[in-house]
């Protein structure tokens, strides 16, 4: 695949940081004039680099700007059943900021925050962080599981993780899935320890995919080669903390939604009546999608929602 890096927010790309805010914004008032939304969005740009700051656009902005990105929709509502649920709670701006110093972060976020007044109000912020980096270079779920072995490399993840072919102002541009997930860990520390590895499929000492796993496992529910067409994503998720409680911001950026969704239904029992053994130790409880738009010149290129190049 042709090398276009200079189209691609480049933090999508990058491993994950140190530190993270996972920050929702919504409209104040839903019949709010376009023409706020654009200028709203046009102080943010030169916050919105790429790197610092990943912006994804929610299909009901993009909606709301009288505009159209192919394949862009919200995140389904049917994937619940078979004794699990997953919530779809869409979203309308998400900005995934980036760092290595949380409070260098809550300053870029009051800066955001300011940007985007008085169109857009801020609903949600979760921080994330790195757990225990592997010597693979992969930080670890809170479970002690190495997160993202299984990620695309090379030009496989530009494959994966970047639409192309669609024209300008949408090659470069990536299909992001947010999920956040809340742990049971009581649940999951009462497990022995040939449960818990077959819970996800791997030997959490080496990392050892498991073949005689169950078909339950993780791993097996959702090995991308396995679906036809096969479902490779770019996954950039990181353990999240709020007082006592805690999870896993589950990020998977893809050149649609497609990949993604064949990974939900099955992980939900829908192909087969078999759900994945996370629901057991672990749940959702959000489900948003986002468009985030590709790079010109360095600065977002936002001409599919009527902005130009920012």
């Amino acid at each position: 695949m042709q090398d276009h890096s200079d189209l691609y927010q480049p933090g999508i790309l990058d491993g994950i940081p140190a530190v993270a805010r996972y920050c929702l914004f919504t409209l104040t008032d839903p019949s709010i004039d376009a023409g706020a939304i654009k200028e709203a969005l046009t102080r943010l740009s030169p916050l919105a680099d790429g790197s610092d700051v990943v912006l994804g656009i929610g299909p009901s902005l993009v909606k709301a700007l009288g505009c159209e990105i192919p394949d862009l929709h919200e995140f389904p509502d049917d994937f619940s059943g078979h004794g699990v649920k997953v919530p779809s709670t869409p979203g309308t701006l998400w900005c995934w900021i980036r760092g290595d110093d949380l409070g260098n972060l809550l300053h870029l976020t009051r800066k955001v925050q300011k940007a985007l007044k008085p169109a857009f109000v801020l609903r949600h912020v979760m921080e994330g962080f790195r757990h225990a980096m592997s010597d693979a270079g992969f930080g670890k779920d809170l479970t002690g599981f190495e997160d993202g072995t299984e990620n695309p490399t090379g030009d496989a993840a530009l494959e994966a993780a970047f639409a192309h072919g669609l024209g300008e102002g949408l090659d470069g541009s990536s299909y992001v899935a947010v999920q956040q997930w809340v742990h049971d860990l009581d649940a999951f520390e009462a497990l022995g320890d040939q449960e818990r590895d077959f819970h996800i499929g791997r030997r959490m000492t080496d990392n050892e995919e498991l073949e005689d796993a169950p078909e339950t496992s993780h791993v097996k529910r959702t090995a991308q080669e396995s679906f036809d067409p096969e479902a490779f994503v770019l996954r950039r998720s990181m353990p999240w903390l709020h007082s006592m409680q805690a999870g896993l911001m589950f990020v998977a950026f893809g050149k649609s939604h497609r990949a993604f969704e064949q990974q939900m239904r099955r992980m939900a029992g829908q192909d087969d009546g078999i759900t994945d053994a996370m629901f057991k130790i672990s749940k959702p409880v959000t489900g948003a999608y986002f468009w985030c738009p590709p790079m010109r010149d360095g600065r977002l290129d936002l001409r599919r929602i009527g902005l130009g190049v920012a």
